[in-house]
């Protein structure tokens, strides 16, 4: 840590991954109201938790890191098959 920053801080793929969570909050302002609370809320939650795993994660062993980043990965599957599903539904 240095600066009052975390190193995770600096990584490349955190930054993006905050990039997409106001991505994510942007376009979701745009769904129906009855979704607010159901696939609305389901791909806000699934992408901060993309950027908070690697937070998690990056404080610990590489093999630790790894995991945590496995689980984001399983993160951006998961706003994979939100935003088909929202575009099937013409949300977006």
């Amino acid at each position: 840590m240095s600066d009052n920053r975390f190193d995770f801080e600096e990584l490349k793929v955190y930054q993006k991954s905050l990039d997409y969570v106001d991505f994510v909050y942007e376009i979701t302002e745009k769904f129906p109201k009855k979704e607010m609370f159901s696939l609305a809320n389901q791909y806000r939650r699934a992408s901060v938790s993309i950027c908070l795993n690697i937070a998690e994660g990056s404080g610990g062993s590489k093999a630790g890191f790894n995991q945590f980043l496995k689980i984001s990965r399983r993160s951006v599957r998961e706003c994979i098959a939100v935003i088909e599903i929202a575009y099937r539904q013409s949300f977006v």
